[in-house]
Order: structure tokens, then C-alpha cells, then sequence
């Protein structure tokens, strides 16, 4: 049995460009659609469990969305983003902006 899931649609200008971005995290591009050349793309990156949805169309998503990503290597996500890593009761959590203005916040909880 396939397990369910939940993808999070992140509005995007230029899907290449957010990839590529996404990558210095360790995404990876897994495939991207166009109903025709010059229409817009949506795309499909994931990180080992975690898979998110990247669309051009303006229908899809707003800019400024904020996801929540658990993790369990928050340091080098975090040296990698230039962020810094703050110490909640409940977890560890940092923060970074993509270059559309989509917010993500990555923690690794105190009870893992």
C-alpha cells in the first residue's frame, strides 16, 4: 500500500531558478511539466521524505507561504542557508526566505 501524503504547492516565477535554489539543501528535481513549451512549468523536487510542489502558474499558490520542514540534519541545512539555528523548549528551528518569498522554517524536535 503507497503511503499518503501531503505536498505543499509553492508559487514560483521561474521553476529552474527555485530548483536550483532548493538544491543547496538537498533537493533534487524530479521532474517538471509544461503543457506546451511556453507555458508555465510546475515542477516536483523531494529530499529524501519530503517532497514539495514548485508552479509558475499564478492559480496555484501565493508568494509568502510559510512550511514547516522536519528534519534531522538542521546543522548543515542551516550552514547552508547562512541561518541561525534558535533553541526552542519544543525543538531546534531555523528559517530561510527562497528567492519567490516562500518562507521556510526547519526544526528538529526536542523528543527526537
Amino acid at each position: 500500500m503507497e503511503r499518503e501524503e501531503v505536498i505543499p504547492i509553492l508559487r514560483v516565477a521561474d521553476a529552474d531558478v527555485a530548483a536550483e535554489w532548493y538544491s543547496r539543501i538537498g533537493f533534487e528535481l524530479q521532474h517538471v511539466h509544461r503543457f506546451e513549451p511556453h507555458l508555465p512549468a510546475f515542477a516536483t523536487i523531494a529530499r529524501n521524505e519530503i517532497t514539495l510542489f514548485l508552479s509558475e502558474h499564478t492559480g496555484d499558490a501565493r508568494p509568502d507561504t510559510l512550511i514547516y520542514l522536519r528534519v534531522h540534519d538542521l546543522d548543515s541545512i542551516a550552514a547552508s542557508l547562512g541561518s541561525t539555528i534558535d533553541d526552542n523548549p519544543w525543538g531546534r528551528e531555523c528559517e530561510a526566505t527562497d528567492p519567490d518569498r516562500n518562507r521556510l522554517r526547519f526544526g528538529t524536535p526536542s523528543w527526537w
